[in-house]
């Protein structure tokens, strides 16, 4: 869906912006939450005073470098702490928390989120940016297939359809059958998955209910929590499956949902820039990068989140600049969306090595199946790279085709040799939220 004119905005005066009054405005904004966690957060204090930086350090643009970054296991340190469970990270009274969320735990001992009132209705507010851009009107009726926890998952999404004026079904406690045939009773014209359970319920529908997802209504796919649907060969396979238009997004616990991609389909996500600072860093060397088609690691600062700042976060995503879009927002665009991160980015065999490149190709190939596992090991001193796929029922008679195209396709993307190995249709495992595909069992 095309939207045009000022109805394709959420907030046109932000979001049309010239960038030299949005970057006018993001200065005064990161001064202002700076000042903040520094004077009301005994973690950004202590952080500042032994780096010995001070908030009125920061006079001009350049100098939001001098601010030293915020890792998640600063996050995990200052929670140990009373007033228990947020420890010197709160910067209100306890008392001021009204809402609890914390991050899935996928890579240690799970970061609480603590927030106010007003933090939870600007975190519906950020993410009805999102749904707006993606064409979610008034006369959608939106399946979340989530059982809604701790972990933040879809909760922002079903307040923000809410509030852009959306019907919301959630679909958490029933099972992924279930949840396939309400949504064809219901006539659900939207939902919002992972692109591994969006692929997921695809096969379910067509192996266990023998029916095409086609047949659904859904018209528009939100994904999160995975960087599938910006990986162009995933977004084809979800968006064939469904008959439907898919648009990713992306989020955090600790950060919240910040950017996001429009009906424009612009090859990448546009960051909010009205709610946040993206900062793109040189991996290596630590310097700041503006040029686009340049590789750098993401540090977020949330300009209004006021129980549990996140100032200078290091996200650990990875992407590049890329050009605007045609839609007319002034916000940048982050080329191809999140591309890695920097704890999965490795080297092996002295080859710097991304596993999204793999699911580029693994997924454009039409003679497997949409799940896959990872593993980098060792043998001897030597690396290896292992690759478990599915081949497909129907193309059983062309293993040998379909092992020499994966080989080459995988040489030609990573410059590296994959031992491959088939695995029959269905037994590797499948994932409903985060999926774990990759294992570096080195670091073990």
């Amino acid at each position: 869906m095309q939207i045009q004119g000022t109805d394709r905005y959420w907030n046109p005066v932000l979001e049309t912006l010239p960038r030299k009054k949005l970057r006018e405005l993001q200065f005064k904004k990161f001064k202002r939450i700076l000042e903040w966690g520094y004077n009301n957060s005994k973690l950004y204090r202590q952080i500042y005073d032994e780096a010995g930086f001070h908030p009125d350090d920061v006079k001009t643009w350049e100098d939001i470098t001098k601010v030293p970054t915020l890792q998640k296991e600063h996050y995990r340190t200052a929670q140990a702490k009373e007033p228990w469970p947020y420890g010197d990270s709160l910067c209100v009274p306890p008392e001021k928390v009204t809402e609890y969320r914390q991050t899935s735990g996928t890579t240690g001992q799970p970061v609480y989120q603590p927030d106010t009132w007003q933090d939870w209705e600007w975190q519906s507010e950020s993410w009805s940016y999102i749904l707006w851009a993606q064409g979610f009107r008034n006369t959608d009726r939106v399946f979340i297939p989530f059982g809604y926890n701790v972990f933040t998952a879809y909760w922002n999404g079903h307040y923000a359809a809410e509030k852009v004026g959306c019907e919301v079904v959630p679909g958490g406690i029933l099972n992924t059958e279930e949840r396939l045939l309400k949504m064809k009773e219901l006539r659900a014209t939207a939902m919002m998955a992972t692109p591994t359970y969006v692929l997921g319920m695809a096969e379910t529908c067509r192996k266990k209910l023998e029916m095409d997802p086609k047949e659904l209504s859904i018209d528009r796919v939100l994904c999160a929590g995975e960087p599938g649907a910006s990986v162009p060969a995933t977004k084809q396979r979800m968006e064939e499956a469904w008959g439907a238009k898919v648009y990713d997004h992306v989020g955090a616990t600790e950060i919240g949902g910040w950017s996001y991609e429009c009906t424009s389909q612009p090859g990448g996500l546009h960051v909010n820039e009205g709610f946040f600072l993206v900062e793109l860093i040189d991996i290596e060397t630590g310097e700041h990068i503006e040029e686009p088609n340049r590789t750098g690691k993401i540090v977020i600062t949330t300009f209004d989140r006021l129980a549990q700042p996140c100032i200078r976060f290091d996200s650990k995503d990875v992407s590049m600049w890329g050009d605007f879009c045609e839609c007319g927002r002034t916000y940048r665009v982050l080329k191809g969306g999140i591309q890695g991160r920097t704890d999965h980015i490795t080297k092996v065999k002295g080859v710097l090595f991304s596993p999204v490149s793999v699911e580029e190709v693994v997924r454009s190939m039409p003679q497997l199946g949409d799940e896959y596992e990872l593993i980098v090991y060792k043998k001897g001193d030597i690396d290896q790279v292992a690759l478990k796929v599915e081949l497909l029922p129907e193309a059983a008679s062309q293993e040998e085709k379909v092992l020499h195209e994966l080989n080459w396709q995988l040489r030609l993307k990573t410059n590296l040799a994959f031992k491959i190995e088939f695995h029959p249709f269905g037994s590797l495992p499948r994932y409903e939220v985060k999926a774990r595909r990759f294992k570096d069992l080195r670091k073990e």
